[in-house]
């Protein structure tokens, strides 16, 4: 490690340091099946105030500041660029509620509980109560990834963190300029005008951004491979041309922006939100390293007793006071209102804004002002830490998370897939049936199998289907162009190793052979759709077996030779699709899901 003489780290060695730890701790997240939120919070920790090997404001300068603040201004837009107003529906009101009713009662209640709960001066609980609205989105959106919601609880929950996050920091900044007019000679009529402006602003200049954009791809004024590079360089400037009028009402136009580009039904949308998921990945990781490397022990040991029944307050009494006042009298069930209300996580926007205006309010020379970050910094690790391990079993307590094993999505109503899916429902994994011919799901409506009619690449589909129950997806149509269609498309949105299609009937034919980035994972023991069903109308089935001490896999296959293996579920519930001579690990108790030839006796313990 290349540190020079006085202790500090090479610039270039801290941002690779920071991508290394980041990126790191969201792949061992993943590894692991753990929160990403609270791995990253302790990787800055370790190597901040703990090891002291990494000191952002010593090794990166003052360029840390604008870094997390544009970082920030490009996770927000990212969060506006996902709202499409279609894909709210039921949802709609209570997210409405929640930033009408919502955000000013928060503001109430958290500015309460600051004063007579931690002790902050009024002035300071203002402000600090108007950031605490902020729920974040950088936390929300990996904690929905992990506890895979059902879709209203999932929209009300990301909908509110994304238009609240500029909402909380401009309330902290009518908060702070409140305060300014009381603690100098600005008058309180250039105070608030100050204020309206900037919001005009803001609105404007990110309705504008979004406007031009749209156009200029719509009218292709924008060649293809510098529609990315023009997208970042007009966020940029719409942040920075708002922020120049009134401090961190950029956070408002940028959202404003990504939401207008959202709902204008761009071809080009798709690779475009896809690009900027991945960029915020970064930016997420990068942010949380950055923000808990640069806590020391001396700011951290200002937090007493009180700063602990403060953080416990907030989480069991002002968050959820907030959210079911807010809800009261909707259509909206009791048991999302209730997992929304303990629901309440705060991230990069909250400690980013605490800490400057904590900045600003301390050299106003009101001391509660340098209390304002580690109050922050202590609500983020809490609620991060909390609903990182808790919003999975709670979800599943009120029934609104999917099951333990990700669902098997499959494209097609043929007599193999309704065999398929029977066999998967036999060993407990949720099954889903789509096709676009509603004849062909007639068995497997006879069947008592779920089924869905329509085209799965379609917004219907999109709209009425809990995608995000659902963790692999199988395309087995009589059409292998479309079955490609299908894999190629949702690969990015379920990974590419969780998309199976059946064998293309000419994929043998260098004439008809595609690359490997097209199509999905082979399933099917290397058979094609007229293959797969010429052995079911030959009387082949499938058969769940569950394997034991005394009869293992090398048992079941000298039993089975002519089977074909299409599925693996272990005992700790991980299920994962074969392709044709695929090595795997299968402990006892784990269930084999295959296809066996009539007239075939396994001599196998029965699953049931």
């Amino acid at each position: 490690m290349s540190v020079a003489a006085e202790g500090a780290m090479a610039p270039v060695m801290a941002f690779a340091l920071v991508g290394a730890l980041g990126v790191g701790s969201q792949w061992l997240a993943w590894r692991l099946r753990m929160p990403a939120i609270v791995l990253m919070l302790a990787a800055g920790l370790i190597v901040g105030p703990v090891l002291g090997l990494f000191d952002p404001a010593r090794d990166i300068g003052p360029l840390m500041g604008p870094m997390i603040s544009i970082a920030v201004a490009i996770i927000l837009f990212e969060g506006g660029l996902t709202l499409n107003l279609h894909s709210l529906r039921d949802a709609a009101e209570g997210v409405r509620r929640l930033v009408v009713i919502g955000a000013p009662l928060g503001w109430l209640l958290s500015a309460l509980a600051l004063h007579y709960v931690a002790g902050l001066g009024w002035a300071a609980a203002a402000v600090f109560g108007g950031i605490m609205i902020v729920t974040g989105p950088t936390v929300i959106a990996p904690l929905l990834r992990q506890a895979r919601l059902k879709r209203r609880p999932a929209q009300l929950l990301q909908w509110e963190a994304i238009v609240n996050d500029p909402v909380g920091a401009l309330a902290a900044v009518l908060a702070y300029e409140v305060v300014l007019v009381l603690q100098t000679a600005t008058t309180a009529g250039h105070a608030v005008l100050e204020l309206v402006v900037g919001i005009a602003v803001a609105l404007v200049l990110g309705a504008l951004g979004g406007w031009g954009l749209s156009s200029a791809f719509r009218r292709a004024w924008v060649p293809e491979y510098m529609k990315v590079p023009v997208l970042f360089a007009l966020l940029l400037c719409v942040f920075a041309l708002s922020d120049t009028v009134l401090h961190e009402s950029g956070l408002l136009a940028v959202t404003i922006m990504g939401l207008y580009i959202a709902n204008a039904d761009l071809p080009s949308y798709t690779e475009l939100r896809r690009f900027k998921e991945h960029a915020t990945v970064l930016l997420v990781s990068g942010v949380f390293i950055l923000l808990a490397a640069s806590m020391n022990f001396e700011t951290l040991s200002t937090l007493d007793w009180r700063a602990g029944v403060f953080v416990v307050a907030v989480i069991l009494a002002v968050r959820p006071a907030t959210v079911l006042v807010s809800l009261a009298a909707t259509k909206v069930p009791w048991r999302e209102r209730l997992l929304v209300a303990f629901t309440g996580p705060r991230g990069v926007v909250l400690v980013a804004v605490a800490g400057l205006f904590g900045e600003r309010l301390a050299a106003l020379g009101l001391e509660d002002g340098a209390r304002i970050g580690p109050l922050a910094f202590a609500l983020v690790v809490a609620t991060v830490v909390l609903h990182g391990f808790t919003l999975t079993p709670i979800a599943r307590a009120l029934g609104l998370a999917g099951g333990e094993v990700p669902g098997v999505l499959l494209v097609g109503g043929s007599s193999w897939a309704t065999g398929f899916a029977g066999a998967l429902k036999k060993a407990e994994v949720p099954v889903l049936i789509v096709d676009a011919n509603r004849a062909r799901l007639r068995s497997a409506r006879d069947a008592g199998l779920p089924t869905f009619f329509g085209d799965i690449l379609s917004e219907a589909a999109e709209r009425g289907l809990e995608i995000m129950s659902f963790g692999k997806i199988v395309a087995a149509t009589d059409n292998d162009a479309y079955n490609t269609l299908v894999a190629t498309d949702l690969a990015p949105e379920f990974g590419r190793e969780h998309v199976h299609q059946l064998k293309s009937a000419k994929q043998e034919s260098t004439r008809h052979a595609l690359p490997a980035t097209l199509g999905g994972q082979p399933i099917g023991g290397g058979h094609s759709y007229l293959e797969v069903n010429s052995l079911m109308a030959q009387g082949w089935e499938f058969r769940v077996t569950r394997l034991t001490e005394e009869f293992t896999l090398e048992h079941w296959r000298e039993k089975n030779p002519e089977a074909v293996l299409l599925a693996r579920l272990t005992p700790a519930r991980d299920l994962r699709l074969l392709a044709e001579g695929a090595e795997f690990r299968a402990p006892p108790e784990t269930k084999l899901i295959a296809m066996v030839p009539p007239a075939r006796d396994e001599a196998a313990t029965p699953d049931h």
